[in-house]
C-alpha cells in the first residue's frame, strides 16, 4: 500500500511512511481494500504526487475527499476519469475558468494536463469508501497531507496556493512563507459558488503572480 513515490516526493516524505500513524493507516487500508469497495484504485492513491514532482510545482489546489462514485476518482483533486460526467463543483470551476480567461468549457473532467504543468491536485484525504463521503476522514491521511503542505510551504520559490472553502482554508495557518501567494475563495460547490467563488478570478491571478516572478504560467486551457 505504501508504494514508493517515484520522484523527489519520496525523499521529502520518506519519514512519514515510517511513523506509527502511517503504519496504522496502511493496515486500515489493507483491510478496507480487501473487504469493501474503495476509491480510487490502490495504484492511483498517490497520483497527485506522482504526476507533479515538488521541484516542478507551481500551484497547489487543495481538495478534500476523493469522489466516491464508480470510475470517478483517480488520485487528483476535482478531476475525474475521461468519459465520466463532470461533477457539479468542477462544472463551476470551468464556468469560472471561462469567465476569467475566456476558455471554452471542456467536454471532460480530466485535469492531468494541469498536473503535468506543476499544479499539485491534492486532496487532504486520499481514499474513500464507495458512496460514503468522508468515510476515511480521521484515519491518518490528514497527517500525511499536512506533511505535504508543510513541504510546499518551505519551498524558497514562488508558489500559488488555492484554498477553496472553509476546510481548505483551515490549512492557511500552515502557509507562512511570504514568497507564496495564498488565494482563498468559497468552495465551487453549487451550495457556495455564488458566495464569491464566481468572480474570484483565481486562474488569471495565479498566472500574473507567476509571470511577474519569472515563473512560466500555467496553460489552464483544457481540450
Amino acid at each position: 500500500m505504501s508504494q514508493i513515490l517515484n520522484n523527489d516526493w519520496h525523499d521529502v516524505l520518506a519519514d512519514e511512511f515510517k511513523k506509527p500513524y502511517y503504519k496504522e493507516l496502511r493496515n486500515f487500508l489493507i483491510s478496507e481494500y480487501k473487504t469493501r469497495i474503495i476509491y480510487p484504485d490502490k495504484h492511483d492513491i498517490f497520483n497527485a504526487l506522482h504526476y507533479t514532482p515538488l521541484k516542478d510545482m507551481k500551484v497547489l489546489l487543495l481538495g478534500l475527499d476523493p469522489y466516491h462514485d464508480e470510475n470517478q476518482a483517480h488520485g487528483l483533486s476535482f478531476s475525474v476519469m475521461p468519459g465520466q460526467r463532470i461533477p457539479p463543483s468542477l462544472q463551476n470551476i470551468y464556468k469560472e475558468l471561462k469567465d476569467d480567461l475566456g476558455y471554452d468549457i471542456p467536454s471532460n473532467g480530466y485535469l492531468k494536463k494541469w498536473a503535468d504543468q506543476g499544479v499539485l491536485l491534492l486532496n487532504t484525504v486520499l481514499t474513500v469508501r464507495a458512496h460514503q463521503a468522508n468515510s476515511h476522514q480521521g484515519m491518518g491521511w490528514e497527517q500525511f497531507t499536512d506533511a505535504v503542505i508543510r513541504a510546499v510551504n518551505k519551498q524558497d520559490r514562488p508558489i500559488v496556493i488555492f484554498l477553496w472553502g472553509k476546510p481548505a482554508q483551515s490549512k492557511k495557518p500552515m502557509l507562512t512563507n511570504d514568497r507564496h501567494l495564498v488565494l482563498t475563495a468559497p468552495h465551487p460547490s453549487p451550495l457556495s459558488a455564488y458566495r464569491g467563488f464566481f468572480g474570484s478570478k483565481p486562474f488569471s491571478k495565479a498566472n500574473a503572480f507567476l509571470e511577474k516572478r519569472g515563473v512560466g504560467k500555467i496553460d489552464w486551457k483544457l481540450d
